[in-house]
């Protein structure tokens, strides 16, 4: 079992953490939203009811003075509207009230040392009533020609009131925020982990050696294209291994009978008695066995070569056309001996970019598999067609063909349809006509044809 990361090891722990961040942002920008959309408002009202008495009061006051002034003040305060809220007052220039409902006022913030024109929140209480308490006022300080200071405000017990039901209500949600918060960040973090443990769990079987084990694949999201790239790369990955164990096990195949043979003949060459003659054929025939192991060893180097694309700085301008020509001339007395009946046919010029030698190699062992494997009295037949630039050179015979299921493990190396490997050769032809191709940048394609097989060379278009 995959251990449990750490928090900093963790980015399913870290996301997490970030998307818990994340919530508690966008909460708390949104409790401020609601608390400067609630209690900001009636601020502002008050602030605006305060802002137009005191215009009032000061127009009195210039209109006709401090009689003016008192009568206003007294108007204000008994016309029935806030008469629960508001609170007005005339102080003289020896700090005595009047005029107004002001009341005890908070030591700290007398009126003289408040700003005129600014507002301000202090605590005092109304007069009047039998025991007036000191509540929260926001109010203003007007300062007279004569001295005296004039004062507006409003108590705040409604918005204070408003303001604790306000505050309450985002606590509250504040808290259940928090925990959603947590326990959606835990739940985010436990599915997140546990897609990636599956990935890593399918992982660790197959570092144990189950190539065979896939990641299984849930839904259409990011995780499910995951999960189906690396089961494509198993698949490749699994594929590549059973080419290595094919590869290993047929070169060992390939290479025992003939040292095998070798081994033999330089016992026989061992013993006294051995006929000189004999003794030259043994050796001779065990130079042609070890010459079979290098031209091995040399194909597969050159399949090697030919991926790692070495060859590819030697290009130039072609006529692919003259080559098929060519190659087809020389085969022919080939196919003759095997009453085959070898035929060109095609465009007169198919201009390609390539490795003349290279080509002439590929289309060869093309033939020469046509010949060995086409029907004896037959034929094959060798075609070139461009095709908006791009060009087709097809050999195709019309012998027995190739079961569907060998079809495409044709161009693997040391495959053989043949598996008794009673025929010449050792199943490296095809691989490489297919790198030879795939460095000139084309496509081979096999395919079955009733009767007989085609194997055809696609080259781009020149640029």
């Amino acid at each position: 079992m995959a251990p449990r990361l750490s928090l900093r090891g963790s980015i399913a722990a870290r996301l997490a953490v970030g998307y818990g961040v994340l919530v508690a942002a966008a909460m708390a920008a949104l409790s401020a939203i609601v608390y400067f959309g609630t209690v900001g408002v009636f601020e502002r009202s008050i602030d605006n009811t305060i802002l137009g008495a005191q215009a009032r009061l000061t127009d009195a006051w210039r209109a006709g003075g401090r009689p003016a002034l008192v009568g206003e003040i007294d108007a204000q305060l008994h016309d029935l509207n806030d008469t629960d809220t508001e609170m007005l007052g005339l102080v003289g220039a020896g700090g005595r009230l009047v005029a107004g409902n002001l009341g005890s006022w908070d030591p700290a913030t007398p009126p003289a040392d408040i700003a005129a024109g600014r507002l301000v929140t202090v605590r005092m209480a109304r007069r009047g009533g039998p025991a007036p308490v000191p509540v929260s006022v926001r109010l203003a300080v007007v300062g007279l020609e004569d001295g005296s200071r004039l004062v507006v405000g409003r108590d705040l017990v409604d918005v204070d009131a408003i303001r604790s039901v306000v505050e309450h209500a985002l606590l509250v949600s504040a808290a259940v925020s928090i925990l959603l918060a947590f326990f959606g960040a835990q739940l985010f973090r436990g599915r997140l982990e546990a897609r990636i443990g599956e990935i890593r769990r399918t992982t660790a079987r197959i570092a144990a050696g189950e190539l065979s084990s896939r990641i299984e694949v849930h839904g259409r999201d990011e995780f499910a294209h995951l999960g189906q790239d690396i089961n494509r790369m198993l698949d490749r990955i699994e594929a590549l291994m059973e080419g290595v164990r094919h590869v290993s096990n047929s070169i060992a195949h390939d290479l025992r009978t003939p040292l095998g043979r070798v081994r033999n003949r330089l016992d026989r060459a061992l013993q006294a008695s051995v006929d000189p003659d004999a003794l030259v054929a043994d050796a001779r025939m065990a130079i042609e066995d070890i010459d079979g192991v290098i031209s091995l060893f040399d194909k597969l180097l050159q399949i090697a070569a030919l991926e790692a694309g070495v060859r590819a700085g030697s290009f130039e301008t072609l006529d692919l056309a003259a080559i098929a020509q060519d190659m087809s001339e020389l085969y022919e007395a080939a196919a003759e001996e095997h009453g085959v009946t070898l035929r060109y046919t095609g465009a007169p010029e198919a201009m390609v970019r390539g490795d003349r030698d290279l080509l002439a190699n590929a289309l060869a062992s093309l033939i020469d598999n046509a010949i060995k494997y086409g029907r004896s009295g037959g034929r094959v037949d060798v075609s070139v067609i461009v095709q908006e630039g791009a060009t087709v050179l097809a050999v195709r015979d019309y012998g027995p063909g190739v079961p569907a299921g060998d079809m495409d493990k044709l161009t693997r190396r040391f495959y053989r349809v043949d598996q008794s490997r009673n025929l010449p050769g050792n199943g490296l032809g095809l691989s490489i006509v297919a790198a030879i191709v795939q460095l000139h940048g084309g496509t081979l394609d096999l395919r079955a044809i009733a009767p007989g097989f085609e194997a055809s060379m696609h080259f781009p278009a020149q640029r």
